[in-house]
């Protein structure tokens, strides 16, 4: 088809123009359409054909060998110039950026309040050099962006994506623009309420630190009390800002925020009983302080080291190794002992207590030195305060002495407990004791003694039975 066979043609039925090719009629103009266009119809005519012409002479040109040939070279020499461009930014940034960062840390002070460094100066360091990497992948995503569109123009077959794909960019663009400019005063207003409390928690930080570690004393505020009520304080700080900046977000009055927010207090009222009643308790055991990390300490059927606490669970590493997590809401209903608050708080050794039961053929006094000499051969326990035995029952059949003895090791007493318990065997055996526990029935006549025969006289026999008529005296052994 030749574009000069597309002609204007005038029909006498009504004096209408109309642009045909042979006897297909492509467009019709009549006196209404002129008016529209506020041109005669002569006019219109004429300008419709040219847009035509135009549009099927750009068609065809496009589609000529050689112009795809071109088109084809300009896409590869844009793309070879977008990578080298792209590698020249990462190169030319990766060797800047580190110059950039050194020079803010040699010339940026930091922020400071009095003694206390509240931002140092290789946190700005680092603040910088990841703003400049975030505008660094902005630029490079722009680049890429303004290829893809260059390229998919360049042909016919993609140049409607391409140009709707610029066009959905725009339109967006603008659209977060108007929305940007809509919504600037609530951004100014959350900035200002982020600011505020994020420098008032800076501000408190060091003080706490201060208490933690000991270099400023508060009469009645405790040093363990520093971390937890840190961290209590800045929990509540977050809320309050939630609570404050909440109303000044996009959409927050829409019903899909306030379904949200529905569906999250409900969730949280449903399954954070127990979560709540463990912070409860977490809160109750830091600020009574029954113990400290380190302590030794026994809850319930639990003994061990406490390696960690927070306001859920505590941890306790037992002596063989084992870590326990017990939580918080149970320690509330369990006795808790702690085996190192009277040394550190006090200035109490702690006293380990064994008992051990003897028969009333054994002389207390003789009782008293063996168990004392097992306590003082024992480590870990002190030569003072001196060990010391009690008699806590009488018993039917033997008295139960009880062993006191100090030590200032109490994280050990499982390991002291039991050498001490070597040492009173030893003791005992060394001294002609029998440990007749918790219970042992014999004849003695005719029976070897219990105690082992390391400790017996070399010449050591097994008396005979001594047998005797009835109301005569028991002859002498």
């Amino acid at each position: 088809m030749d574009l000069a066979d597309l002609v204007i043609r005038e029909n006498s039925d009504d004096n209408s123009l109309y642009l045909s090719i042979g006897s297909d009629v492509l467009l019709t103009i009549n006196e209404r359409d002129a008016q529209a266009s506020r041109l005669t119809k002569q006019q219109a005519a004429e300008q419709y054909l040219e847009k035509i012409k135009a549009a099927l002479s750009r068609y065809r040109q496009d589609r000529e060998p050689r112009q795809l040939l071109r088109n084809t070279f300009y896409a590869a020499v844009s793309s070879v110039a977008v990578l080298v461009v792209g590698g020249v930014i990462i190169q030319a940034s990766g060797r800047i950026f580190p110059i950039i960062g050194r020079f803010i840390t040699r010339h940026c002070p930091g922020i400071r309040f009095r003694s206390a460094e509240i931002v140092s100066s290789a946190a700005i360091s680092s603040l910088g050099l990841q703003a400049l990497r975030t505008g660094r992948l902005l630029v490079l995503l722009v680049i890429f962006f303004a290829w893809a569109t260059f390229i998919l123009r360049l042909f016919p077959w993609t140049r409607a994506f391409g140009e709707s794909m610029l066009g959905y960019f725009f339109a967006a663009a603008e659209l977060v623009l108007a929305g940007f400019a809509k919504y600037l005063p609530n951004v100014f207003v959350l900035i200002i309420i982020v600011v505020i409390f994020y420098y008032f928690l800076r501000i408190i930080k060091p003080f706490f630190i201060a208490i933690d570690q000991g270099s400023l004393v508060i009469p009645g505020f405790y040093a363990d009390w520093a971390k937890p009520t840190y961290n209590l304080l800045r929990l509540l700080v977050i809320a309050l800002a939630a609570i404050l900046g909440f109303p000044f977000l996009p959409g927050f009055d829409s019903p899909a925020f306030q379904g949200i927010t529905v569906f999250l207090g409900l969730l949280l009222s449903l399954g954070s009983t127990s979560v709540i009643n463990n912070m409860l308790g977490g809160l109750i055991v830091i600020y009574t302080r029954p113990f400290r990390i380190g302590d030794h300490i026994r809850v319930g059927n639990v003994i061990g080291d406490v390696v960690e606490k927070n306001f859920l669970a505590i941890r306790i590493c037992t002596p063989a190794n084992q870590v326990i997590t017990i939580p918080s809401s149970t320690l509330l209903a369990t006795e808790v002992i702690n085996f190192n608050t009277s040394t550190r708080e006090l200035s109490r050794n702690l006293i380990l207590q064994t008992s051990v039961t003897l028969g009333y053929d054994v002389p207390w006094r003789q009782a008293y030195t063996s168990l004392i000499e097992a306590a003082l051969a024992t480590r870990y326990i002190l030569p003072e305060p001196a060990p010391f035995v009690l008699q806590t029952k009488l018993g039917d059949h033997a008295i139960t002495y009880q062993l006191n003895a100090f030590t200032s090791e109490p994280n050990l007493m499982v390991f002291i407990y039991s050498e001490l318990h070597q040492n009173i065997q030893d003791k005992c055996n060394e001294t002609g004791i029998e440990i007749l526990s918790p219970s042992y029935t014999s004849v003695r006549d005719g029976n070897t003694s219990t105690i082992p025969a390391e400790y017996l006289p070399a010449d050591y026999v097994a008396p005979p039975f001594r047998i005797a008529p009835p109301n005569s005296q028991p002859p002498t052994p």
